[in-house]
């Protein structure tokens, strides 16, 4: 089967395109870089001819609020349009759990507008949602410094390892469509300010982390659902906190 990979060079795509191929499938890494560009459309004609399959896990070049938004909106449309010419069968697309609760501005708004658009294209699709990334732990200190110190919320979340959500969006694309959402999430519910501080100090990164009541993620107030599943029952990715930052170092 053929499976074109959009943003298939990245941290999620990479690994995805890897494990498609030793799965035996034409799996094919789509990027600018291959000239395959969703923002203009330039490519995907060639890129999706013969594909049963589009999996599309690009991101935004920049997280500016007018920016990020025209990059997803456009490139649903773009990505779609072209999918429908040549026949594409599955589109599969990954999001971010909690995208609707946070959905008044910026990043997430632009999510919740792409998987509009998706389910409004006419292709059969599936939309995976994920939650935090534990590769991302540590960036996001970098966005929360105030007066010298990380201030985070302590806010329950359940990050999981990009490498489970690779294998799961594999196994997504090599299934029939839901027409519909999936969640996945790690196995474990922790506070944001304690996951952070330990990914820190495993660093041997000596910044403060300060649990802040009135700290936000990203601009986003939280609460202990909000990065996390609605469904009663999300898939649940095998890797734990501790193996992966033992794997990590």
């Amino acid at each position: 089967m053929k499976i074109v990979v959009i943003g298939g060079t990245g941290l999620i795509g990479k690994k995805l395109v890897s494990i498609l191929q030793q799965q035996g499938h034409d799996a094919v890494a789509a990027s600018p870089s291959s000239g395959v560009n969703t923002l203009t459309g330039a490519g995907l004609a060639d890129a999706f001819k013969g594909a049963q399959v589009v999996v599309d896990v690009s991101n935004s070049p920049s997280f500016e609020e007018t920016a990020v938004l025209n990059f997803f909106s456009t490139s649903a449309r773009n990505i779609a349009a072209a999918e429908l010419a040549a026949g594409v069968q599955h589109h599969v697309a990954l999001s971010v759990v909690g995208a609707d609760r946070m959905a008044h501005g910026g990043y997430m708004r632009a999510k919740v507008a792409q998987e509009g658009i998706i389910k409004d294209s006419g292709v059969p699709f599936t939309i995976l949602r994920a939650t935090q990334f534990f590769e991302f732990l540590a960036p996001i200190a970098d966005v929360s410094l105030q007066d010298g110190a990380v201030h985070l919320p302590s806010a329950l979340m359940q990050p999981v390892a990009a490498a489970d959500v690779s294998a799961a969006l594999a196994d997504v694309a090599t299934s029939k469509p839901v027409n519909g959402t999936l969640e996945l999430t790690g196995p474990e519910k922790l506070p944001m300010a304690e996951l952070v501080k330990t990914v820190l100090s495993a660093k041997k990164d000596l910044r403060t982390v300060v649990a802040d009541p009135k700290a936000t993620y990203f601009g986003y107030a939280l609460d202990d659902s909000t990065l996390n599943p609605d469904s009663a029952t999300p898939r649940i990715a095998p890797t734990r906190f501790e193996d992966w930052l033992r794997q990590a170092l």
